[in-house]
């Protein structure tokens, strides 16, 4: 499950002050996954074929992208995406 604290240990981030900011990285994150994928992002399985749970891959994605997003807020290359994103969710893509 990715919650905020778990994102947070991820970034080495301390305190509350940017709470809000890395909360709405997080549902962007998400997003992106879901959207790249084709796919309706689910906690726990999925019960239908268009939805994908969030296994130990997906929830790396997540984490990698808030990370990129974090440590480049100012990224003047729109659309890119790190190439570990890209790697770990190669497989649940839909063509």
């Amino acid at each position: 499950m990715i919650d905020l604290a778990r994102v947070k240990l991820h970034l080495r981030v301390d305190g509350d002050q940017e709470d809000a900011l890395i909360t709405g990285y997080i549902e962007g994150a998400k997003s992106h996954v879901a959207m790249h994928c084709d796919r309706e992002l689910v906690e726990g399985s999925p019960v239908e074929p268009d939805q994908m749970g969030i296994t130990a891959d997906v929830e790396q994605a997540i984490l990698l992208l808030v990370g990129h997003w974090y440590e480049n807020r100012e990224d003047a290359a729109a659309g890119v995406t790190p190439t570990a994103v890209e790697r770990l969710l190669w497989y649940r893509k839909r063509f």
